[in-house]
């Protein structure tokens, strides 16, 4: 049983669209203010690791009160993996409290420095409200989270073994996570989300796909993954999977994997390739200037309807949402985050919505007072000697010897990475402050500078 609902973007008509796709078989790309923020790509430890011999969590970077960036030994990758957390909404209130997992996987051209859904999409204010803890794989590109057969650019990737196997036992034991986990992706991430969720039974109860390729061995898919993997940075298909015959291809092709599914919450999104709303309109009718991106969507829509026809030959339900209009391109995939959100929480056991919230007290003043803090996440709650309140853009914290103050930015996660008002630092005593290159903040036993993209914390 599959529910198909057509969205808002514009007109039908693919006529000339199909042929444009399957002739292009090139690039599969994925293609807060008033405080101190910085560009929040977390530098990597300095020195050369040795090989790692065990997973193992290696350096912590608090890039804001609720955003992580870890460093993670992988022996399987034999180096040092980035990964980003968005913590659960209730992360502060419910100190006790595990939370599940929602993986963001990123696409082809995933970057070294943070995830797409960070950097191109709206992941990080989205979520902030949302009672998961949302876990950003960083690099990866063209790797489509597989182990592959051979090393190849320098890189010796084994994704699927890091995600599924070395990670979740360092985030449940350090980062209060659960077992109940959901995977979505866009493009390359997708493809990824699927096979993974098939290929590791019991490992997720819900997988997304945005625009993936659902379809890895039909004529000509081989050839075009290995075109836009040489594209993306010079890695090659054969080193993946081996040659388009291999029996691989076949292993990690979702549409083979399809019975594998059954009983997961699953969703699947394309676009049609015609311009719609995020895209500049060319001067043929129905046609965006992104041409690669309306070749890559119809190559996505023919793909993912090969694959969801397979899930009805299985009465595999799906939800599945074929838009009228949109390219392959950011601005729809982060539509795509917020339309599957009610599902990806029915699946995780978590509320959609979050619950009524509003300042009280002393912390009213500050949160009118400071645009940047948005809108509650929480209700005020005790902390030990004092009280806080968390918002979509930081934390206010009051206690009766200093009063309230907010705390956001890099300043508020170096403050939490130094245990907040139970570390060394007190209470905050002032507002953030300007300073020549950056900013400052006042605490009842020290400071925290922003400088350089940097927080320091000065303690007395």
């Amino acid at each position: 049983m599959t529910a198909v609902a057509v969205g808002r973007w514009g007109r039908r008509g693919r006529q000339g669209l199909v042929a444009l796709a399957v002739a292009t078989t090139a690039v599969l790309t994925a293609g807060a203010t008033g405080t101190a923020y910085a560009e929040p790509g977390a530098a990597p430890p300095t020195g050369e690791p040795a090989k790692p011999t065990k997973p193992e969590i290696r350096n912590v970077v608090w890039l804001t009160d609720r955003r992580v960036a870890l460093w993670v030994d992988s022996p399987a990758m034999g180096t040092r993996v980035q990964v980003q957390l968005l913590l659960a909404r209730d992360w502060n209130i419910k100190p006790d409290a595990k939370f599940p997992v929602l993986y963001l996987l990123d696409g082809l051209r995933a970057g070294d420095d943070q995830s797409g859904w960070t950097k191109d999409a709206g992941a990080e204010a989205f979520y902030a409200d949302k009672n998961v803890t949302v876990v950003l794989p960083v690099g990866g590109a063209a790797s489509f989270y597989s182990d592959w057969k051979r090393p190849d650019n320098g890189k010796t990737y084994k994704w699927e073994t890091f995600l599924t196997r070395e990670l979740p036992p360092l985030l449940d034991k350090d980062w209060r996570t659960t077992n109940v986990r959901g995977l979505a992706g866009l493009s390359m991430g997708g493809t990824a989300a699927m096979a993974l969720a098939a290929r590791n039974p019991g490992f997720a109860r819900y997988a997304a796909s945005f625009s993936g390729m659902l379809t890895l061995t039909t004529l000509g898919m081989p050839q075009a993954v290995a075109y836009a993997m040489r594209d993306a940075g010079g890695y090659h298909a054969d080193a993946m999977y081996g040659a388009p015959t291999d029996a691989e291809w076949e292993t990690h092709d979702p549409y083979a994997l399809a019975e594998k599914l059954k009983g997961l919450s699953l969703y699947v999104s394309s676009g049609s390739g015609l311009a719609g709303v995020y895209d500049l309109p060319s001067g043929i009718p129905g046609v965006s200037t992104n041409w690669m991106g309306t070749a890559l969507e119809v190559l996505s829509r023919f793909s993912s309807q090969q694959f969801v026809a397979k899930l009805n030959k299985l009465s595999i339900p799906v939800q599945v949402n074929y838009r009228p209009s949109g390219t392959h391109s950011w601005p729809y995939w982060d539509f795509e985050m917020r339309q599957s959100w009610p599902q990806a929480a029915s699946a995780l056991g978590v509320e959609a919505a979050k619950p009524d919230c509003s300042a009280a007290g002393a912390i009213v003043p500050v949160a009118l007072g400071k645009s940047f803090l948005s809108d509650c996440l929480t209700a005020e709650y005790p902390l030990a000697g004092g009280a806080a309140q968390d918002f979509r853009g930081g934390r206010v914290l009051w206690s009766a010897a200093t009063g309230a103050h907010a705390v956001a930015g890099m300043i508020g996660g170096a403050y939490e990475g130094a245990s907040g008002p139970a570390g060394a630092l007190g209470f905050p005593t002032s507002d953030e402050t300007p300073i020549q290159g950056g900013a400052q903040q006042s605490f009842q036993h020290g400071a925290i500078v922003f400088r350089d993209g940097k927080a320091e914390i000065h303690a007395t």
